[in-house]
């Protein structure tokens, strides 16, 4: 068995790290598998790829194929074209994707039309939002796919009604979930939270929130970026919130013209955060030093995926400023609510997540364990030898 593992962008990196190291577990027990790494070039900033590589011990990929940012289609197409020269050299038995990004899908085709068995790792999650590129590379990869990789049972009943058979569909858990508990008391050691001045005196930590925007129907129309970043602003005047903010992001600010609009704290190390009360924009953050903010924040505000699982285990209240979500099990959890993005939404759930007793959370969903890795290997393995 050869498998050709994929990578793109930052939320497959904690994902495929945790199956790297269930596979090389099981090669050195005699189970000769072989593995190489191949890495789109989706993300390309170091601090959205090559730094998350060095926190999660991910080794350097066997191949990069540089693609790099473009419209979907262009990205997508030139992914393709790169990735079957790869597979025609490299004549794996099996692709390995993760996630919903357009590297999934690209790599997941190419494969499928040279008679490679494709793996899809956290299929089955359905936002029922057609708008949503993702959903677009979730439906189309879990249709090609002969392996499918369930994080949660909602997954496995959207796929039973799209008519995959309960043959191809193996309920693992959620590698994502592997990497946090991996990693979690390594990130206690990041110096993240003293750097952003959020520690020190005889408060101990000063009480702060998080919050992520990337995605284009969240950044790209400038109207509702604006009421969500007016909502948070609000927020912002009694809880100072750090906006780690991503590429894309910056560039609809900049585009828009949002930097005169609202109140931006750009802080140095050392500087109190008390000091410096509104939104709170600092540089993309790695793997490391976000899970320690994160780990730590009174309320996560997020239109990320990844972020929704992630509170969920940490136990830290999210709101998710989206009208849906392909990971019901979080909100199920009590959790994480969907706020969607008008401003007064926000501001009630922000205040009634503020408001949640730490203890209504139930216990983690079932297998997210840190164990999902090594279910995912174990059941290729299983799949071959039959």
């Amino acid at each position: 068995m050869k498998i050709l593992n994929v990578v793109g962008a930052r939320p497959n990196f904690m994902k495929i790290g945790p199956i790297i190291d269930a596979i090389r577990v099981r090669s050195h027990g005699g189970e000769g598998i072989e593995q190489f790494l191949v890495h789109t070039g989706q993300h390309y900033d170091r601090q959205l790829s090559a730094l998350f590589f060095e926190q999660l011990g991910i080794p350097a990929p066997d191949v990069n194929l540089e693609v790099g940012s473009g419209s979907h289609a262009v990205q997508t197409a030139e992914i393709m074209t790169r990735f079957e020269t790869v597979c025609l050299e490299q004549k794996p038995s099996h692709v390995l994707v993760v996630g919903d990004v357009n590297s999934t899908i690209a790599c997941a085709l190419v494969a499928a039309k040279l008679g490679i068995r494709v793996v899809h790792v956290e299929a089955g999650l359905r936002s029922f939002d057609r708008t949503m590129p993702e959903e677009i590379n979730r439906i189309l990869t879990d249709a090609i796919a002969d392996e499918l990789f369930t994080t949660e049972q909602s997954a496995n009943e959207n796929l039973r009604r799209e008519g995959i058979p309960d043959s191809k569909v193996h309920f693992v858990g959620n590698v994502m979930i592997d990497s946090l508990l991996r990693h979690r008391r390594k990130a206690e050691e990041s110096s993240i939270l003293k750097d952003l001045g959020l520690t020190g005196g005889n408060h101990g930590i000063t009480p702060y929130g998080v919050l992520t925007l990337h995605r284009a129907a969240t950044v790209d129309d400038p109207d509702r970026f604006r009421e969500i970043l007016e909502a948070v602003l609000e927020v912002s005047k009694g809880l100072p919130i750090v906006f780690p903010v991503h590429p894309r992001t910056k560039s609809r600010i900049a585009a828009f013209g949002f930097h005169g609009d609202f109140r931006w704290a750009q802080l140095s190390a050392g500087t109190p955060t008390e000091n410096a009360r509104g939104i709170i924009a600092v540089e993309p953050l790695g793997y490391l030093d976000f899970l320690r903010l994160m780990s730590s924040a009174r309320v996560v505000l997020t239109d990320s995926g990844g972020i929704q699982e992630e509170t969920t285990i940490l136990d830290i209240p999210c709101v998710t400023l989206r009208e849906s979500t392909e990971r019901p099990v979080t909100v199920e959890q009590g959790t994480n609510v969907l706020a969607g993005i008008r401003k007064r939404d926000i501001l009630t759930h922000v205040q009634a997540q503020l408001e949640r007793p730490r203890t209504a959370r139930r216990s983690a969903p079932p297998l997210w364990d840190g164990k999902a890795a090594e279910r995912i290997v174990d059941q290729l393995i299983k799949s071959v030898r039959e």
